[in-house]
């Protein structure tokens, strides 16, 4: 099969051979594989928890037809559609565990719109339900909003009953987009007033939960606009992994800081986290309720393209490869 490996040269379609699935694993013929910003990290030459070095195949979350299936999996059968999570997305052929494996939903989506949904679902859910603790009535702010993962967060933050959501993009094009997608604001984390902007949104109050996927560049004017007794939930650092903090705004507003990755995730707490999201998602997902703009899509060999175009950072919504 053909694949987008990790050279000392960067990264190359190249021929490698097919895997084959263990006994709680399923093989994919791959369709579409989206990118994501850990492609960008491991492409060139770092690492994203196990994945990493040369000769890895890129690619977490990808869609297709189930080609084969490990002794022990029960639930998917050989040619059924499926979006899954996993690694080596970026190939004709890919494994995934079963139990991060869903069938597409029975409606008119494409595999490029399939391949969108795991990883982005299961990311912001664990983020704004099972750490972020979210309550009905609440307000939600995700900062860098415009990302595959921050427009899915807006979605599922209406969905599970936030009064008020609050996006934040740097791109003015992008920021006008976010209402489209459940944001009741949308601020410039540019503006030297936007923790102002934010604080008259909720009548003074400051936020619930803030989404951080900036992290360094905006984190004390982002605890400025937390309510008292609110929280942070650390996903991402795209404006840096270390900055000054404010410990005395962290304090005084009572702010629970937390952090989340998959990197130090062990398979059974990944199992988990797919499930919860399943449980309060998937009936969601298969009457049309979310989805994630693409912004572009490439062929597999034109994978190097298509990483540029996510490191220039310009693009809103999903970045797709078609296999």
């Amino acid at each position: 099969m053909r694949a987008a490996v990790v050279t000392a040269e960067g990264v190359k379609v190249q021929p490698v051979a097919i895997p084959a699935p263990g006994p709680e694993e399923v093989l994919v013929r791959v369709r579409a594989a989206t990118l994501n910003r850990a492609d960008l990290g491991v492409a060139a030459g770092g690492s994203h928890g196990s994945m990493g070095g040369a000769g890895t195949i890129l690619g977490l979350d990808f869609a297709g037809e189930v080609a084969a299936i490990g002794s022990g999996v029960t639930g998917v059968a050989v040619g059924d559609r499926v979006t899954c999570s996993g690694a080596g997305g970026y190939a004709e052929y890919a494994i995934a565990d079963a139990e991060r494996v869903q069938k597409v939903p029975d409606r008119n989506l494409s595999w490029e719109e399939a391949a969108t949904l795991p990883v982005a679902l299961a990311t912001m859910h664990d983020a704004i339900v099972s750490n972020g603790r979210v309550a009905k009535g609440e307000s939600v702010m995700i900062l860098g909003a415009s990302s595959g993962v921050g427009i899915m967060g807006m979605q599922i933050a209406k969905f599970m009953g936030a009064s008020l959501v609050i996006g934040t993009s740097t791109d003015a094009t992008r920021r006008a987009k976010l209402k489209e997608f459940g944001a009741d604001v949308a601020v410039n984390t540019r503006d030297a007033d936007w923790a102002d902007q934010v604080l008259k949104a909720t009548d003074g109050r400051g936020v619930n939960l803030v989404i951080d996927q900036i992290s360094a560049a905006t984190i004390n004017a982002a605890m400025r606009c937390t309510a008292i007794l609110g929280r942070i939930v650390n996903v991402g650092r795209l404006g840096g992994g270390k900055g000054e903090f404010d410990f005395d705004t962290h304090a005084t507003r009572r702010i629970s800081y937390i952090g989340v990755t998959h990197r130090t995730r062990s398979p059974a707490e990944i199992r988990a986290e797919y499930a919860a999201m399943r449980r309060d998602l998937w009936p969601a997902v298969e009457q049309g309720r979310f989805s994630i703009p693409i912004d572009k899509i490439f062929p597999l060999d034109a994978v190097v393209e298509a990483l540029a175009h996510m490191k220039a950072n310009r693009h809103f919504g999903k970045i797709v490869l078609s296999v």
